[in-house]
Order: C-alpha cells, then sequence, then structure tokens
C-alpha cells in the first residue's frame, strides 16, 4: 500500500479536494492542507513501510499505538492537531474537521478499487488505525481551542458586565454621598427633594446589588424596557444638581417633552449621564453655568 499511495499521492489529494469543494462553505486550500491530507499521506506511507520491515517502535513513532497514547504524542498526531487548529481558525466545525479525514479514506478505497490495487487485512487495519488516531487528535485540539476561545469571551463579558454594575454602584453612592452632605449643611429634613434623591439612590443600590445577585443565580436577565423621558431626566437631573451644588456651579434643566419615550436599558443610561454630568472635584468655578 505504501507503494501505491506514493506513487497516486497527488491524485489522492486532488480527489480529497474535490470531495470537500461540493460541501456547503467549504473549499480545501492549501493553507488548509498544510497539515492536512498531503501530511497524512506521507505519514501513513512511511507507517506501513516500517511495519513491512518489521520496525514497530518506529511505526508507533510515526503514526501512534492503537487507540492513542497522550502521553507520548505521535509525529502523526501533532500534525492532526495542528490541522484541528488551522481549520478552527478559518471558521470550520467539528464535522467538518472529521470529514476531512474521511474523505481520504473513501479516496483510498475507490482508486484502490478502480486500479485493481489489492491491500492485505493488516495494511487495512494500520490505516484505519492511523485514521482513528489523527481524527481523535484533531478534533480533541479542536475542541480544546474551540472551548479556550469560548472561556476568554465569557471572561471578558463578564469582566465588562463587572465594569458596568462597578460603575452604576459608584454613581449611585455618589449621589447619595451628596445627598447627605446637602442634608447637613443645610439642615433638612428628609421630607424634601434633597431627602427624595437620598432615597432614590438607596434604592438603586439595592437594585443594583438584588440584580447581580439575580445574574449569578439565573444568568443575565434581559432589562430593556420602554420608560418616559421626563421621569427619566427628571431622575438625572436631581443627582446632578447636587454635584453641582458641590461644585459651585449653577445647574438648569430645559423643559422636555412629556410625550417622549425611550426604549432601552433605563440604569444603563442612567449612569452614563451620571457620569458625563460629574464635574471633577479640582476643577470647581464659581458661578459656571451647567446644563
Amino acid at each position: 500500500m505504501h507503494e501505491f499511495l506514493r506513487n497516486n499521492r497527488d491524485e489522492l489529494i486532488a480527489r480529497c479536494k474535490h470531495k470537500v469543494s461540493k460541501r456547503p462553505r467549504r473549499a480545501a486550500t492549501d493553507r488548509q492542507l498544510a497539515n492536512g491530507v498531503p501530511l497524512f499521506l506521507d505519514q501513513l506511507a512511511r507507517t506501513l513501510e516500517a511495519e513491512e520491515a518489521n520496525k514497530a517502535g518506529e511505526s508507533i513513532r510515526i503514526s501512534g499505538a492503537s487507540g492513542g497514547d497522550a502521553r507520548a504524542p505521535s509525529e502523526m498526531g501533532v500534525s492532526a492537531a495542528a490541522h484541528g487548529k488551522e481549520l478552527l481558525n478559518l471558521g470550520f466545525s467539528v464535522d467538518q474537521v472529521v470529514h476531512d479525514y474521511g474523505d481520504l479514506c473513501q479516496a483510498i478505497t475507490d482508486l484502490a478499487f478502480e486500479r485493481d490495487a489489492p491491500f492485505t487485512v493488516d495494511e487495512f487495519r494500520t490505516l484505519n488505525r492511523c485514521l482513528d488516531n489523527a481524527i481523535a487528535d484533531a478534533v480533541t485540539e479542536f475542541s480544546f481551542q474551540r472551548d479556550t476561545a469560548i472561556a476568554r469571551e465569557h471572561d471578558a463579558a463578564a469582566n465588562e458586565r463587572l465594569g458596568f454594575l462597578v460603575h452604576e454602584l459608584r454613581n449611585a453612592l455618589g449621589t447619595a454621598t451628596l445627598a447627605v452632605a446637602a442634608l447637613e449643611v443645610g439642615n433638612m429634613t428628609m421630607g424634601g427633594a434633597t431627602g427624595a434623591v437620598l432615597k432614590r439612590s438607596h434604592a438603586s443600590l439595592k437594585v443594583l446589588i438584588d440584580r447581580a445577585l439575580d445574574e449569578v443565580r439565573i444568568g443575565i436577565p434581559d432589562e430593556t424596557t420602554t420608560f418616559s423621558v421626563v421621569a427619566f431626566v427628571s431622575d438625572a437631573s436631581h443627582a446632578a444638581r447636587l454635584a453641582s451644588q458641590a461644585a459651585g456651579v449653577v445647574f438648569s434643566v430645559p423643559p422636555v417633552d412629556p410625550t417622549l419615550a425611550i426604549r432601552g436599558n433605563r440604569g444603563l443610561l442612567l449612569a452614563a449621564l451620571a457620569t458625563s454630568c460629574r464635574t471633577p472635584s479640582s476643577s470647581r468655578t464659581p458661578a459656571r453655568r451647567s446644563h
């Protein structure tokens, strides 16, 4: 069989490319095949040649023992793993990794039948062992790389959500702190507008903490809602007015059409607006006007 493989190497590669091209959204390129079919054919031929010369150790070194051995990767296993990684990087699925090697097996058997090239039972066993090991190593590496990529994306998304949460908690706590300071300085009661701001800030803190706990328990909830722009601006303006007073600037809010409404994540929008309106303490200038 090793002589058959070497003599018909180009034909077998061409047949594999043709089979691959017939599958949807799949076309074999030299880049894809660099660690795939051509290299596998060469390794298979060398394995068969070693077995014919009774060099069992060399055969195992090239293509691995039956069932594979993770502790001692074979030459074929290393290249098959690289092939699986390449196919993942090119955007293919795990079933296409398996098909690549299945195409080669079919191409070998079809061409052998056409050319009346008989193979021994042991040669077919070696072919099946090599295919089995190569497929296992390619799929294992493909799955490992894919799972690693998914884990990275998950971690990035989790960090982003945590950043949003901390950002919103900081805004709510900052507003509450300003409200307490205003109450103390002005000797005001909790029943007034400033007290209402403090209560809303505490309510916001509770909502944020409850939401974080819900995410831990059941995942990320969809918090997109439709809400009044007037009410939204009113809540934002109370917090912004406290920040303006602390910074020594004049704050005003233009009238808002009461019929307006928007759809989105109210908490995130409020947090973003609060951050954009916050004036750094180092830049306080009396008599400035903030809109």
